[in-house]
């Protein structure tokens, strides 16, 4: 039987981080694997968790089949993880500037 792998404990400013990562479109999954040592497995637990259903089901439905959030599928030319034109999140709702 194999062992389920420790995940690291979080603060609440490393998940509102982890979910603004994941809603931005060029930040792949393996970004935020090097940076919290979340899979891309245990990124979308963790947005099913702390979103509303409605909304973790339109992040879902725009993450599905994303090239931009995978490296190896990207495009050679993406080598930015985020817009200069994206909004910042905080405390997962988008900032007013």
């Amino acid at each position: 039987m194999s062992e389920k792998p420790t995940l690291p404990i979080l603060s609440a400013a490393d998940i509102d981080r982890i979910i603004e990562m994941g809603w931005e479109d060029r930040t792949p999954f393996e970004a935020i694997e090097a940076q919290f040592g979340l899979a891309e497995k245990d990124v979308v637990a963790l947005m099913r968790r702390e979103m509303k259903a409605s909304s973790f089901r339109m992040w879902r439905a725009r993450m599905s089949g994303r090239a931009t959030k995978h490296r190896a599928l990207r495009a050679d030319d993406v080598t930015g993880f985020k817009s200069d034109q994206q909004r910042s999140i905080t405390h997962n709702k988008i900032s007013k500037r």
